[in-house]
């Protein structure tokens, strides 16, 4: 059976202060590509992965393969939800991990941690964490903010990585494992990421606050109104 490469025994779970997210290619026109998932929900995911690493202050590298072709751009949510991520320019490879300056900046974060999404799965997420795992990182994926042509592709890709050491997460269970508790000031920022993961999360957070609101303003109920 796979275990986990590089914990040395240790529970596989994200240090939050050891940690970096790499979030590669995802470009307009590689999106175009996906069909294992709604774009839009691996959009939305990927949007979100952003928005916690500024949360939780985690580092965040993007880089893009051939941006000014057909991949195109990266999605501009990625920096908006995240403005001190780095941007790393490539020359052509199609491995992240065999752009020097790539692992240049990975390196200068002095963490070990590396959480990985990209398009499409099965290239731009799987082997630079083939290629990390292999120099001593430890390694998570994330799924569903990873997309790739067919769902056949990203459950051969899954078992790959899989054999290869890294761990498989999804999107929400990364921002739960980073935020730990919901007794922090910022949980309503919390919050607001998980209604990007599954927006009817919201009418959670709606149904809670009015009945916070009738609580505090004792506000009539309906059924009590002549």
């Amino acid at each position: 059976m796979s275990t986990p490469a590089n914990f040395d025994g240790k529970a596989p779970v994200i240090d939050v202060d050891d940690a970096v997210m790499l979030l590669i290619d995802h470009q307009s026109g590689l999106f175009q590509t996906v069909n294992d998932m709604p774009m839009t929900t691996l959009r939305r995911h990927a949007g979100a992965l952003a928005s916690m690493a500024m949360l939780a202050k985690i580092p965040v590298i993007t880089t893009a393969s051939v941006p000014q072709g057909p991949n195109g751009p990266l999605i501009p949510e990625i920096h908006q939800n995240a403005p001190h991520a780095q941007y790393v320019a490539r020359h052509g490879e199609i491995n992240a991990w065999h752009n020097p300056d790539f692992v240049a900046a990975v390196k200068a974060t002095g963490r070990k941690t590396l959480i990985i999404a990209g398009t499409i799965t099965s290239v731009c997420m799987a082997f630079p964490a083939i290629s990390a795992i292999a120099e001593g990182y430890r390694v998570f994926v994330v799924i569903d903010a990873s997309g790739t042509y067919s769902k056949m592709a990203e459950e051969i890709t899954l078992a790959r990585v899989v054999q290869a050491g890294a761990v498989p997460m999804d999107t929400a269970a990364v921002a739960s494992e980073l935020q730990k508790t919901w007794h922090r000031e910022d949980a309503g920022e919390w919050a607001a990421i998980y209604t990007q993961v599954f927006p009817e999360y919201q009418l959670l957070i709606e149904s809670y606050q009015k009945a916070r609101e009738v609580e505090q303003t004792g506000e009539e109920l309906d059924s009590q109104r002549s």
